[in-house]
């Protein structure tokens, strides 16, 4: 996943590929969101890659929301951190944010996407939309915590 997802991104910004060569590391999440009128429901997971070590960390995500919207969206996310201190804070203690405005529909390789990037606490997020249709105005809380089987 985490190869297909940069070589995505890098097509559509090149500048991404010497912003995560330089940073202390960086995050590809994969995750999948249902809006259902006034509610959005989500549920992913990802990998943190260590540029110094090279260990990776393989993490979840859920997230829950209130607002309007319907429509089904499955995306991915990047996450670029640009110190150290926050990669290992969003690591070991996990990460929460909210308040989310979006418009995306796209099937396959035709359509329109829009969600683009946003810097929040020292770390940039690029979102991609893989497939899905969806229109949404929430305020929702996402939460990323370490996956135990995994690590």
């Amino acid at each position: 996943m985490n190869d297909k997802v940069l070589t995505e991104l890098f097509a559509l910004k090149p500048s991404v590929r010497s912003q995560i060569n330089s940073a202390p590391g960086y995050a590809v999440f994969d995750n999948a969101n249902v809006n259902l009128i006034l509610a959005s429901f989500g549920g992913g997971y990802g990998v943190v890659t260590d540029n110094q070590t090279g260990q990776k960390t393989y993490m979840k995500m859920a997230e829950v929301g209130l607002g309007l919207g319907a429509g089904i969206k499955d995306f991915r996310a990047v996450f670029v951190f640009h110190n150290e201190a926050v990669m290992s804070r969003f690591v070991e203690e996990g990460w929460a944010f909210g308040a989310q405005a979006d418009a995306a529909a796209k099937a396959g390789d035709k359509g329109v996407a829009k969600g683009g990037e946003v810097t929040v606490d020292n770390i940039t997020i690029y979102q991609l939309t893989e497939s899905g249709l969806s229109l949404q105005a929430t305020v929702k809380g996402t939460k990323y915590w370490k996956d135990n089987e995994l690590n």
